[in-house]
């Protein structure tokens, strides 16, 4: 599987030793920027690049990593067919893709460590829609939300 990374400056630390983590485990990245915590940049740009490589096929998942994450979770969210999921704790990343089928995790620098940020990207990107009825449901109706029905 391949899984994009993004992040504003605030987040580039959290998304640099996730990049290398995520390659630990198998997984295939691409790193999508920004490349310094430096010069401050705006976090929904970053947001939209994970959610193009998501969109595009580029990569079958992506991770956001922001200051907090709600701002990459608000941006990503946004845009039509992505589904993110704000994740500080292992059970929210994995369930989140299992019954909401969630194509980006968005995480939050300044409030959890690099060794839970593992673990809950573990969690997330090892995880699969579980396709059950019942959550298929949801997402049509998610989708009919999306187009204003």
């Amino acid at each position: 599987m391949k899984i994009a990374l993004a992040s504003d400056h605030a987040g580039f630390h959290l998304k640099a030793a996730l990049l290398a983590h995520l390659k630990t485990l198998g997984y295939e990245t691409a790193d999508l920027g920004t490349d310094s915590p430096d010069r401050p940049v705006d976090y929904p740009d970053f947001a939209a690049k994970a959610a193009g490589a998501v969109l595009s096929g580029a990569a079958q998942r992506a991770i956001v990593v922001c200051g907090s994450g709600v701002g990459a979770c608000v941006a990503a969210n946004k845009i039509r067919g992505i589904r993110a999921g704000l994740c500080h704790d292992t059970y929210s990343a994995h369930q989140g893709v299992e019954h909401d089928d969630i194509n980006i995790l968005c995480l939050g620098a300044r409030i959890i460590g690099s060794a839970l940020a593992f673990e809950i990207a573990g969690a997330f990107a090892a995880a699969r829609f579980s396709g059950e009825e019942r959550h298929q449901k949801r997402l049509d109706k998610i989708e009919k939300l999306e187009k204003g029905e």
